[in-house]
């Protein structure tokens, strides 16, 4: 009987850290996801609510702040090539549709969020961003980015 709990033990031991260390691995929380674009130019379409027009604007006007102190090489280069325009009514949902027309970094990130994020630890100043773009969003209408296969202005 005592060889039998010996065995039993022995082995507890040997498993169960490889439980715990799956168990941990599977608890540590993941790296946010990067949302990236690629090619020449992109387009990304979204519909925010019509009433709440002026707080999406201060969010990108956060998002701008954000840019212009990061660090980032690549922010800078994201700064030139990032316009958004404000578009008309959309009939059927009276969203408001805004288009980013963006010449793309390889590699950058253009989660709104996350730069503003980067860029103002404060937990107050990264809430009332929050608030404001959940607040202003109604949907994500679509991306779409590739290369320029002709450009008639040339």
């Amino acid at each position: 009987m005592r060889r039998l709990f010996g065995v039993v033990v022995a082995g507890a031991i040997l498993i169960l850290p490889a439980y715990s260390q799956s168990a941990s691995a599977q608890q540590a929380p993941a790296a946010p996801q990067k949302f990236t674009l690629e090619g020449d130019v992109a387009l990304w379409s979204v519909a925010i609510k019509a009433d709440k027009t002026a707080d999406y604007e201060q969010v990108l006007a956060k998002l701008k702040e954000a840019l212009t102190k990061s660090e980032k090489p690549e922010a800078k280069q994201q700064l030139a090539g990032w316009r958004v325009m404000r578009g008309v009514k959309n009939p059927s949902t009276g969203d408001i549709i805004y288009t980013h027309i963006i010449t793309p970094v390889a590699g950058a990130d253009y989660t709104i969020m996350q730069n503003i994020y980067d860029a103002f630890p404060d937990p107050m100043v990264r809430q009332q961003m929050y608030d404001l773009y959940r607040g202003a969003f109604s949907q994500n209408l679509g991306v779409n980015s590739g290369k320029v296969v002709v450009d008639l202005s040339k």
